[in-house]
């Protein structure tokens, strides 16, 4: 039944911060003592060995190094790290290797180090170039020691790199917001990650929110910056992904394309479909005491049938490319007519177009996401 094999990326994460930001929901602990990393290295490359029975013999197509702040890890140990990756399951030789990175955690010895063990990706926390917006946030670094970071990663020979900035800010208006996006098109990186601050429960701004932006203003902050970015060529190719021609964070299209992936780590979550056709979800457990202990695996279960239509959509719908027919049936397993009567609305309400080949999503599926994925429920 496993007729092609589906691309599989590994996530890999790394659960320590400096200190805990007031709006972060991630699976992220402040670091006391310092933690024991080699240790951690070690139980990482343990629960790969535990999950590596679940891949088919497939070779991982990208990494993923996320957190926390991974690049508290010294640049040894990334590269032990991805030596025994490589002994457990083959690494593409063209795989995109990323990894996070605070702008205060940058310098020029520790990045080379990255790239030498095999990094060609990076992925820098700037969220705002301005220091009062910095402050709100509870970030750590200024906005010098961003632009430091940046321009430092234009003179390694990566592949790309990414520089995440956010939107929606406490008290942000459209000329505060656009300045940020200004800086950060006059530093030329490959790829922009440009996303509006939500509130999550459990965070510190769930308890005491902040003053956010009204929905007219956030409304209008998008569409001058989204004009702002497509000016100076950067194609919006996912609801909160920009990048350069050929720039694309090709661990997340696999994401969004429902490929599979190997979650290790504290908290992390994998994807991993069988030769049978049944997709496996692991969750890995949450805290470093636990993990560090050998105890690995949360939670495992098989996606029950009825799900998979909403969940491949739920994925597949976030990048504005169409959709293949056949992409749909090789990734879940279920024929087309599974969702004859679900596409047959979701073409009468505007949300869709279709061809014999592929689905696309329209200008109003975008701005209607929810109500689209919903009729998939």
């Amino acid at each position: 039944m496993f007729q092609y094999k589906i691309p599989i990326s590994l996530y890999i994460h790394m659960p320590w911060c400096v200190q805990k930001c007031p709006y972060c929901d991630f699976n992220s602990h402040t670091v006391k003592n310092e933690p024991d990393y080699n240790a951690y290295i070690y139980h990482l490359i343990r629960d790969l060995q535990q999950d590596v029975k679940l891949c088919s013999n497939r070779t991982v197509s990208s990494i993923f190094i996320g957190g926390g702040t991974p690049s508290l890890f010294t640049a040894e140990l990334i590269n032990q790290l991805l030596i025994n990756i490589n002994k457990i399951i083959p690494i593409d030789k063209n795989a995109e290797i990323t990894i996070e990175a605070n702008p205060n955690s940058v310098d020029a010895e520790r990045f080379n180090g990255y790239q030498q063990a095999g990094i060609n990706r990076i992925s820098i926390g700037v969220q705002s170039f301005q220091s009062d917006k910095l402050a709100k946030l509870g970030r750590i670094h200024n906005p010098q020691e961003a632009i430091n970071a940046a321009k430092l990663a234009h003179t390694l020979n990566l592949h790309s790199f990414n520089l995440d900035l956010m939107h929606g800010l406490p008290n942000q208006n459209i000329d505060d917001a656009l300045y940020d996006l200004t800086q950060a098109i006059e530093i030329k990186p490959p790829h922009l990650s440009w996303y509006q601050l939500t509130i999550e429960p459990n965070t510190l701004f769930g308890s005491k929110p902040p003053v956010l932006p009204d929905d007219d203003k956030l409304w209008e902050i998008y569409q001058q910056g989204h004009q702002l970015l497509t000016q100076h060529g950067y194609q919006q190719y996912e609801t909160s992904a920009y990048a350069k021609p050929h720039a694309q964070c090709q661990h997340n299209l696999n994401y969004w394309r429902f490929g599979d992936y190997l979650g290790i780590g504290c908290g992390a979550h994998g994807k991993l479909t069988q030769t049978n056709g049944q997709i496996i979800r692991t969750i890995k457990t949450r805290h470093p005491k636990g993990y560090l202990q050998g105890r690995y695996l949360e939670k495992s279960y098989t996606v029950i049938q009825e799900d998979l239509p909403f969940e491949f959509f739920m994925n597949r719908f976030r990048l504005f490319e169409p959709t293949p027919k056949e992409e749909f049936e090789q990734r879940t397993f279920l024929p087309l007519q599974t969702i004859n009567k679900q596409i047959a609305l979701a073409i009468e309400k505007g949300y869709l177009t279709d061809n014999k080949q592929h689905w696309q999503i329209t200008e109003n599926g975008k701005l209607f996401l929810n109500s689209l994925l919903e009729i998939f429920l």
